[in-house]
Formats: structure tokens, C-alpha cells, sequence
């Protein structure tokens, strides 16, 4: 496994979380926003809800990294 394999790893787990949705997959479970302002933010709960909503905040970035990677899969074969 390479450097650039655990890359785009992190780059589909990213796209993952980015587009959850919370009316219907994070509130049911008890995930929601509203929940992230009570829960212990240092919790393990809290820290996954931070990260689930920051990577939904970047998706722009997310769009670019997308492309990178597309564009270098696409010229390397």
C-alpha cells in the first residue's frame, strides 16, 4: 500500500461523511446538529459529530481534491 492508495483512502472516507444527511441519516440515530451543542465536545461522540459537520462545511475543497485526483488517474493511466 502506498502514499498515494492511503490518499485517495482518506479522500473517499471524506466524500463519505461530506455527504450524509442529517435530516435522514444523522437525526434518527441521535447524531443531529442540535445534539453536537450538548454532547462533551473533547467526547468521542462529539469529536466524530465535529468532524462529520467540517467535512460538510469543505465540500468545495472536497470538489477540487476530487478533480486532482481524477485528472492524475486519468494522465498516469
Amino acid at each position: 500500500m502506498g502514499l498515494w492508495t492511503l490518499l485517495e483512502g482518506c479522500l473517499l472516507l471524506a466524500n463519505a461523511l461530506a455527504i450524509l444527511n442529517e435530516d435522514r441519516f444523522l437525526a434518527p440515530r441521535g447524531w443531529s446538529f442540535q445534539e453536537y451543542s450538548g454532547v462533551k465536545r473533547n467526547s468521542f461522540k462529539g469529536q466524530i459529530l465535529g468532524l462529520i459537520y467540517a467535512t460538510q462545511y469543505l465540500r468545495v475543497p472536497l470538489i477540487l481534491l476530487n478533480l486532482l485526483c481524477i485528472v492524475v488517474k486519468l494522465v498516469s493511466g
